[in-house]
């Protein structure tokens, strides 16, 4: 199984990644968490990577699709994999095309986690994080606000500035003017699933594996 898994900010890409990778057993390529493994390995990308990232730039599409080629053609990808965070421009779902067709990698599909821009930001605005611990909470689930379920550190709640309504307004309209298209692009190769990202996080993943399913013809194994 190869996926590639799209949706706006907060929307909960990363959480579904991890969840399939484990009922899938096929690995969550995350191009952050690759970049940052290239950088620290020191390898001939991952340098060009480091001294582009020290300058204050943007590492390039071109190192990106070198990276994410690597990845690719290791072992660990033999039996599929999850792609999240790329592309996200069209100009970058061309070079990925061409490096799948060039790697011969064949029956991807796209995963389209869909959701209405208010209840992203309602979504989001209802996060909260921990001073103490780090960890992140949705106000609906708390039930003393005073107090941190995680590590019982008081009064240690305080809202990030990216879970701020004119932070979120502004990251999901560049996602719109930036990455949205992709998903048209993706549409015209009729390589795409959507589901209701705004679900419970059980009730995604199932809808998910369900819409995996039709869209193969195959049953889905996964594991518990």
């Amino acid at each position: 199984m190869r996926l590639i898994l799209f949706g706006s900010p907060g929307v909960g890409k990363g959480t579904q990644a991890k969840i399939l990778s484990s009922k899938l057993k096929i690995p969550h390529i995350s191009t952050g968490d690759i970049l940052r493994e290239a950088v620290s390995s020191k390898t001939p990308l991952g340098i060009q990577a480091q001294e582009i990232m020290n300058s204050g730039e943007l590492v390039s599409d071109k190192i990106m699709i070198g990276i994410i080629r690597e990845t690719l053609m290791s072992t660990k990808c033999k039996n599929g994999f999850i792609l999240d965070g790329f592309p996200r421009t069209i100009k970058q779902a061309e070079s990925l095309d061409k490096l799948l067709a060039e790697l011969n990698i064949v029956n991807i599909l796209f995963i389209h986690l869909a959701a209405e821009e208010d209840e992203i930001v309602n979504r989001l605005t209802n996060r909260r994080a921990c001073k103490n611990c780090g960890n992140i909470f949705s106000l609906n689930d708390l039930k003393d606000t005073s107090v941190c379920p995680a590590c019982g550190a008081e009064n240690s709640f305080y809202q990030r500035d990216d879970d701020k309504e004119e932070v979120i307004r502004k990251r999901l309209k560049i996602y719109e003017q930036s990455t949205a298209p992709v998903l048209d692009h993706y549409k015209k190769q009729n390589k795409v699933v959507s589901v209701n990202g705004l679900l419970s996080i059980e009730e995604v993943t199932k809808e998910i594996l369900t819409e995996l399913e039709k869209k193969t013809g195959n049953p889905i194994k996964v594991s518990a």
